[in-house]
């Protein structure tokens, strides 16, 4: 695999391409200091399966730049490397379309515990920055549509929870006490009242109503 790590602190990146080398001699790491240097690369390696990306660099504000490379390169899954631990702005990358999201205060092990599990196939937030997003405030509103997670079970909102708090498959499964196929069948079932045909899909849903999720589980 060929990963592509853009940060303009040659320290950072030079902590990350470590940490992916420990996964797999054979991966190839490349290091784009800017936005724009990001762009090209891309651009001209599509051989690229991933990407970790700061936000904070030389070309584009934050999201846009981000934007950016999600709308040029929709098939290659991008993960944000950030000095920022705001769960609204952890949020605001999941709603990009992010795949990860790891702090930069994270150590070594971890890194490589998020980089394993996104190189596998699945998604990694912090769920310590995400458990902080609570339910706003109770107000009045005017009737609606029910919401769609009202059709869910007890345990497929508790597993949505998980999931959007940033448990993988496995977590879940021994947090609830139940085995992998049974957490895997539940999800199934939610994704499909949920009309979502993409486990990405249904994690960001997960991660983006989270508070919604933990006032009715």
């Amino acid at each position: 695999m060929t990963i592509l790590i853009a940060d303009d602190h040659w320290v950072v990146r030079g902590s990350l391409k470590q940490v992916a080398k420990s996964l797999d001699e054979d991966f190839e790491t490349i290091e784009a200091e800017s936005f724009h240097d990001a762009l090209e690369t891309l651009e001209a390696r599509p051989d690229i399966g991933l990407v970790l990306v700061d936000l904070i660099m030389p070309g584009f504000n934050e999201f846009d730049g981000l934007k950016l490379l999600r709308s040029k390169f929709p098939e290659i899954p991008f993960v944000v490397i950030s000095i920022h631990e705001d769960p609204d702005y952890v949020l605001r990358a999941i709603s990009h379309g992010v795949v990860g999201y790891i702090p930069k205060s994270a150590n070594a092990k971890q890194i490589k515990t998020a980089l394993t599990r996104i190189i596998s196939g699945e998604v990694t937030f912090p769920r310590e920055i995400l458990a902080s997003v609570t339910p706003g405030p109770l107000v009045a509103e005017e009737p609606s549509n029910p919401s769609p997670i009202e059709g869910l079970t007890d345990r497929e909102k508790q597993i949505l929870c998980c999931l959007g708090s940033g448990l993988s498959l496995q977590d879940i499964s021994e947090n609830l006490g139940i085995s992998r196929q049974t957490v895997r069948v539940h999800l199934g079932n939610a994704m499909r009242k949920l009309n979502m045909n993409t486990r990405e899909a249904v994690i960001h849903y997960a991660t983006e109503n989270l508070a919604k999720l933990k006032a009715e589980a």
